[in-house]
């Protein structure tokens, strides 16, 4: 039955032919355009195509989650620019991220039928057959647009909610040290040759609390005699400190205490690493608070999830092969490959390698293509590298990291990490060339009283006030005298670029050492890129 219409009400017969909410009387085209603008509509304003043409009970219900979204929007916005560590804490916060996810999956769904009642609205058998196609396409377009992108947001969320789960800790927060947080890196190594897991690398990073500064300490895994403080359990057995000669240098520590003396430490998770942070601490005269352990058997599981890391390499870095027997040294068989200098690219394998390669250097050369992968991993960690490859990354994390760090500090730790990208990071080497010179006993026989004078030279002139507000040493940290004998030292015809990988081979062939190491002196040199 047809609605009667009165003749005295115009505003009814003005409503009636309304196209939008009323297209039958309309063109083909002004249905068509009605179509995509609701379509537009519910993309930039969801509720508005139900007010305009719907349910206008549902339009004003929807309209009003829009407004508070929105509202929610530009608060985070504004907390982002005034203090984002309050953000980053929510993202990271186990209970607060849960209610986020919760939150996205709704309006993800909520979007996602709101597209599906302005099809309703828009009546596609009124539109043109040729027009069809071109309306469902597009709504289909904007549903993987907004609600799509509001469920891979969750997803993300939720596989960070596990992998923080995974990796962190409950407990305490922790307070910054003289205005600095200590962290202990290292890189461990439970090959089939060792008992237990080795730290080969051995670093501490100390960030200072309010700027970001940051600085690293490396200390050589051959180091011996590290005394400890009173207060700590090792302070019973070894009261003179580690210094049981050449079996004890300092990367033995972490399995023997595991082995034999986890007792010491009876609420630890990990006995060896608190151990290694006791040692840190006496080594350096600062005390270290929380430790991040690697297992560089997985390492290159996670440069290859970042997409691989490039860097500025000095010199030519051997891939060692099998071990001569009976060498005394260690001497090996000719390297299966070489990693060229100049910039390179590296995957997870070559980058473990350059890192871990120890084959004609020294331990410093080493340790500061250690430092120079760390900084490279750093750099090269930007917010595009993480959301594409946010999955591979936390996969790779849960399996190779370890660390007692706090889950509920991990928002201020995150918020000092993005400050620390816009410094330059300090540098000092326990040992050689920083202290003495290459192939000196200093490791064997250290001088503690001149390792914390540099120490804390090195953090003064790391701080803001030192540098004007960045930490800016030289790029190879706090180095002195001895740094610059090294490296006037090195042959002139690493210079010359006629160095080739077939001559290093032929000289390996040849058994020629004192030349290999002789050339490959500044193997250490390397920035990242």
């Amino acid at each position: 039955m047809s609605r009667a219409v009165h003749p005295g009400r115009p505003s009814e017969r003005a409503l009636l032919t309304d196209p939008v909410r009323y297209p039958e009387s309309a063109q083909s085209q002004v249905r068509t355009k009605r179509a995509f603008m609701l379509l537009l509509l519910t993309l930039l304003i969801p509720g508005s195509a139900q007010i305009v043409a719907g349910d206008r009970r549902l339009g004003r219900r929807v309209l009003r989650v829009t407004l508070t979204v929105w509202l929610l929007v530009i608060a985070a916005v504004v907390v982002a620019l005034v203090n984002r560590q309050i953000l980053v804490t929510l993202f990271t916060n186990e209970w607060l991220s849960l209610v986020l996810i919760v939150v996205l999956v709704l309006l993800a769904l909520g979007w996602a039928f709101l597209f599906l009642n302005t099809l309703r609205i828009i009546r596609p058998p009124l539109l043109d057959r040729g027009m069809r196609p071109a309306v469902a396409g597009s709504l289909a377009l904007l549903m993987l647009l907004t609600s799509g992108s509001l469920g891979y947001g969750a997803y993300l969320l939720n596989v960070g909610r596990n992998t923080f789960g995974s990796i962190f800790q409950a407990g305490p927060a922790f307070d910054p040290v003289e205005g600095r947080y200590n962290f202990l890196l290292m890189g461990g190594d439970a090959g089939e040759d060792r008992t237990g897991r080795r730290p080969d690398s051995i670093s501490v990073v100390s960030v200072d609390a309010e700027s970001g500064a940051t600085v690293t300490f490396s200390i050589p895994r051959d180091f011996q005699n590290a005394p400890f403080s009173e207060g700590s359990p090792l302070w019973e057995v070894w009261p003179d400190g580690y210094n049981c000669g050449n079996e004890c240098i300092i990367n033995s520590l972490y399995p023997v205490v595991t082995q034999e003396y986890a007792d010491l430490y009876p609420e630890a998770q990990d006995p060896g690493a608190e151990a290694m942070m006791d040692a840190a601490s006496g080594i350096l005269g600062i005390e270290v608070q929380a430790y991040i352990l690697v297992d560089m058997a997985g390492f290159e599981q996670l440069i290859d999830a970042m997409g691989g890391i490039t860097i500025d390499a000095g010199g030519w870095v051997p891939i060692t092969s099998t071990e001569i027997p009976g060498t005394v040294p260690k001497r090996y068989n000719p390297p299966s490959e070489w990693i060229a200098p100049g910039v390179q690219t590296l995957d997870g394998y070559h980058a473990l390698w350059y890192a871990r390669s120890r084959e004609y250097a020294t331990d410093y050369s080493r340790i500061r293509r250690q430092q120079c992968v760390q900084a490279a991993m750093i750099a090269q960690l930007d917010p595009a590298t993480v959301l594409t490859r946010f999955q591979q990354i936390a996969a790779a994390g849960t399996q190779i990291v370890e660390t007692d760090i706090p889950r509920d500090q991990l928002g201020s730790f995150v918020d000092l990490a993005l400050k620390a990208k816009n410094h330059d990071v300090g540098r000092l080497t326990i040992g050689a060339p920083d202290f003495g010179e290459p192939g000196d006993l200093f490791s064997t026989y250290p001088d503690f009283d001149l390792i914390r004078q540099r120490v804390q030279e090195t953090l003064a002139a790391a701080s803001p006030v030192a540098s004007g507000g960045s930490a800016s040493p030289d790029a190879h940290g706090v180095l002195g005298a001895d740094r610059v004998a090294f490296t006037q030292a090195l042959p002139a015809q690493t210079a010359t670029g006629e160095i080739t990988e077939e001559y290093l081979h032929q000289l390996a062939v040849n058994q020629d050492w004192a030349t290999l190491e002789s050339l490959l002196a500044d193997n250490g040199e390397c920035t990242p890129a």
